[in-house]
């Protein structure tokens, strides 16, 4: 059998208590109903065992006077990774009564869960390996899976809600035994699996309530932050809104300044012009009784001063314009002359690179020329040679004849054979190199042709550019012309628009005027029936005589009744007429308050 590790078996005991504990208490809390106490056993188990399950491969701590083996140093580093942690940790170092780092680690673990936090800061700690591995040992809980799964089921305690008072209790003389006659099964607990389905159906709903609040935190958190960016655009705007505000009652300002000042320019203006019309107009009433007889030369001396001053200022506008025009042509005639420099200096860079390539042409050429020449001759003397060896080949075969009739003069033809042999080796080596050689010439001339196009190409695409500049100024130079008119346009829309502006402005000045003058009037109106209150018509009945002429009304003599102040007339005493623009007939006015008179039937009339 092979021999199991004791510290794996330790931690799947710790594993199946813990699950038993969170169970238990759990089950334990829904059927209790109301808010756990530190008094309550199984909650007190529950501390026990996570207590068990923080110190399982805890690492040993030096200290002055004996070995220490705590859990309040991992504990303490939740602080550090998860900053809601902070108040906790605040608030144990804060408690009087706690002297021991265990007790401070127990208080810790009530306080987390009381704030239904403890699965999230553990997670945070179990995430951090690399920091755990400065307290425990490789193989401790919290360092291995079984610490993931606890911490998974520390979930399911969010449905407990806990009142803790960590301030009275001693926790640091506490003995933390496990109680296993807790977790023993009972006939009962086999009879209650439905009431357990309906607790898990009860916690699944809670926890998907809290998860659903969390999510509706973080939106309401999110909608706040948006919140506050647009309060502060909004202000934003405000504060320039205001500014934009302040600036045109500046300018209205500017502007009434500007029109009052206008209007007292206006004003001297003609008094200045009435004063010098009156002096003029003595002036020639004067002359009009002296020199009657100068008045003819005069207007003719006015005429051809007119004439004359017309043929000035006529003279003085075509100078004006010839001048301009003057120094519009300056400026065309330097910019053509510094173009057709520029023009010409290019023009003399091209002729001189085309004198370059015309040289090299004619050099290229004569070497052409005098390649082609050596390469006749040396084709000559290679028939030449061919006929010789023509020659030699019948030679030799004569004397192959010869060699059958005569065997004493084989040896001295053997031997001017091998002579003439290396002889022609020696010339047909020759003229190989020779004919190398000009095969290489030939690649070097080609190489040069091929220069040559490439250079003359490169001055064609020189040329192209060069036309396309132009073309690309000229074009420029027309879209300038074309911006210049749609200026002139929009200058003239301007002084348009300048126009209608002034005539609105003068409209509403008009307005303005006939308003104030109708509030005026409304005014008085209004003062008159302020006066006239408390006043109260008189009934037909009451009123048979006039007020004025005291004669009864009849027929002949019609009532005509004030709106304003209730006194009634007759026709004849009602002679106060007053035309209005809305009505084709005059309308009869009241003698006392000048108001309109209403038309009443008499008393005897139907």
């Amino acid at each position: 059998l092979a021999v199991k590790d004791p510290t794996a078996v330790e931690r799947a005991n710790l594993l199946n208590m813990a699950k038993l504990s969170i169970k238990g208490l759990i089950e334990s809390a829904l059927s209790f109903g109301r808010t756990l106490d530190s008094d309550y056993p199984p909650l007190q188990q529950f501390f026990v065992v996570m207590e068990h399950c923080l110190k399982h491969g805890l690492k040993v701590r030096k200290s002055f006077l004996s070995y220490n083996k705590t859990i309040w140093g991992p504990l303490e580093l939740v602080e550090k990774l998860y900053p809601e942690a902070e108040e906790i940790a605040a608030s144990v170092r804060d408690l009087p009564g706690l002297k021991t780092p265990l007790g401070r680690a127990r208080a810790w673990l009530r306080l987390a869960l009381m704030q239904k936090k403890m699965a999230d800061y553990l997670r945070c700690l179990i995430i951090q390996r690399d920091l755990l591995s400065e307290f425990y040992e490789y193989h401790a809980l919290m360092m291995e899976e079984e610490g993931a799964v606890i911490v998974g089921l520390l979930v399911g305690l969010n449905v407990i809600d806990a009142n803790l008072c960590v301030k009275g209790e001693d926790l640091d003389s506490q003995v933390g035994v496990i109680d296993f006659s807790m977790y023993l099964k009972s006939d009962d607990d086999i009879g209650g699996k439905e009431r357990n389905v309906q607790i898990a159906a009860i916690l699944d709903q809670k926890n998907y309530v809290e998860e659903l609040n969390r999510q509706l935190n973080s939106t309401v958190s999110s909608l706040h932050a948006r919140v506050d960016s647009l309060e502060k655009s909004n202000t934003k705007l405000i504060e320039e809104l205001a500014i934009a505000k302040n600036n045109i009652i500046k300018l209205q300002e500017e502007n009434h300044q500007l029109r009052s000042e206008n209007t007292l320019i206006l004003m001297k203006t003609q008094h200045h012009l009435e004063a010098t019309k009156v002096d003029v107009e003595a002036e020639l009433q004067t002359y009009k009784h002296s020199r009657q007889g100068l008045d003819e030369m005069y207007t003719e001396a006015r005429r051809q001063l007119r004439e004359e001053s017309q043929l000035r200022q006529d003279m003085e506008n075509e100078l004006v314009v010839q001048v301009s025009m003057k120094h519009e042509i300056e400026l065309a005639m330097k910019l053509l002359e510094k173009d057709i420099h520029e023009k010409q200096d290019t023009l003399i860079g091209l002729r001189q690179q085309l004198d370059e390539v015309k040289a090299i042409n004619m050099e290229m050429y004569q070497k052409l020329q005098g390649s082609e020449d050596a390469l006749k001759e040396k084709n000559e003397i290679i028939g030449r040679l061919e006929d010789k060896t023509n020659q030699i080949n019948a030679a030799m075969k004569q004397l192959e004849q010869r060699l059958q009739q005569a065997e004493k003069a084989q040896t001295e033809a053997e031997a001017e054979d091998e002579k003439l042999k290396q002889e022609y080796a020696n010339r047909s080596e020759r003229l190989q190199q020779e004919f190398s050689q000009k095969e290489k010439q030939l690649l070097q001339l080609e190489t040069d042709l091929k220069i040559e196009k490439e250079w003359r190409q490169t001055l064609e695409d020189d040329l192209q550019k060069e036309k396309e500049t132009v073309s690309h100024l000229r074009t420029e130079t027309q879209e300038i012309i074309n911006l210049k008119k749609e200026f002139l346009k929009l200058q003239e829309k301007n002084k348009q628009l300048k126009r209608i502006c002034q005539d609105q402005e003068a409209a509403l000045q008009e307005l303005a005027s006939k308003l104030s003058e109708s509030k005026l009037k409304i005014e008085d109106i209004k003062e008159a029936n302020k006066a006239l209150q408390g006043q109260v018509w008189l009934k037909d009945k009451e009123a048979t005589h006039c007020k004025l002429c005291e004669k009864e009304f009849s027929l002949s003599k019609r009532k005509h009744h004030c709106r304003n102040c209730g006194e009634i007339f007759c026709n004849a005493c009602s002679d106060n007429e007053l035309p209005l623009p809305s009505s084709p007939k005059p309308v009869r006015v009241c003698d006392s308050c000048h108001a309109i008179l209403i038309q009443r039937c008499s008393s005897n009339v139907p």
